[in-house]
């Protein structure tokens, strides 16, 4: 039998990843604790309440508020004259509780001189770790979409409807969109694209301001008006929906051809 000994520093770290990794996640006892064979505590009679304290119960509750401000984020948003500084009022911008879950700001990746830009829904975790858009295994299907047609990143600009990854990569609710689509709206005007890709339903919800679905949008170019600035659009899948279903693949390939057809009648090649 092996000797039993108290575990070093070392030995006890691992012991508690090894418990991390399986899942443990509550401490336990060396004996079992039969807890419907335990009764509560006799109640005594509750102590009497002193005025004070009943004038507090009484009170009604203090009213927080549910979010920032959306004038004071269209204000925020109009007051940025170029990108950098619409990144550092960003990060400064405390109104939306989005950002006190996040690692940090997903602003944007790309070129900021480019005529096509992208746009995603929110960061996911490994968005949310390095801070751009588009880094995970769907960023990586992404660029082999663009290197398809010719493009890559170099050739595009691409930002998300939402520049912090919500909780468990949930859909942001209407509050938080309305606090971040002004920096959106900022942010499309400052890089003032010829063309705009949006990528997934919600995004193309956002952007096309529609409550239809995806598979009834895409594809179909709309002139649309992006905050001030006149673009024509196309929504198409989201590449985290194709890694899921790749036989939709195909519809986003017609998608991509009708914007390398775009490209090359504008004369952006």
């Amino acid at each position: 039998m092996a000797e039993t000994r108290p575990l070093n520093h070392e030995e006890m770290l691992a012991a508690l990843d090894w418990y991390r990794a399986a899942g443990v996640d509550v401490a336990v006892g060396e004996e079992p604790i039969d807890r419907f064979a335990q009764r509560p505590p006799p109640r005594g009679p509750a102590p009497a309440m002193t005025a004070s304290a009943q004038e507090r119960q009484a009170a009604p509750p203090p009213t927080l508020p549910l979010g920032g401000d959306p004038a004071e984020a269209r204000g925020l948003a109009a007051s940025a004259q170029t990108l950098d500084e619409l990144r550092t009022i960003l990060e400064t911008y405390d109104g939306c509780g989005l950002k006190l879950r996040a690692t940090r700001l997903c602003f944007a990746d790309g070129n900021p001189e480019a005529k096509i830009m992208l746009i995603g829904e929110a960061p996911g975790a490994e968005e949310d770790r390095q801070g751009k858009p588009f880094v995970g295994r769907s960023g990586q299907l992404l660029d082999r979409m663009l290197a398809a047609i010719g493009l890559d990143r170099s050739l595009v600009y691409i930002a998300n409807t939402v520049p912090w990854r919500p909780p468990g990569n949930r859909t942001p609710t209407p509050e938080e969109m309305a606090l971040c689509l002004p920096f959106l709206h900022r942010q499309v005007e400052l890089v003032a694209p010829r063309l705009v890709m949006t990528l997934g339903g919600p995004a193309m919800q956002t952007i096309f301001n529609t409550t239809a679905g995806i598979i009834k949008m895409r594809g179909k170019w709309q002139s649309l008006a992006i905050g001030n600035h006149q673009v024509d659009a196309i929504p198409t899948l989201h590449p985290a929906y194709l890694l899921r279903n790749p036989a939709a693949k195909q519809q986003a390939w017609r998608d991509l051809l009708a914007l390398k057809l775009k490209r090359s009648e504008l004369g952006l090649d």
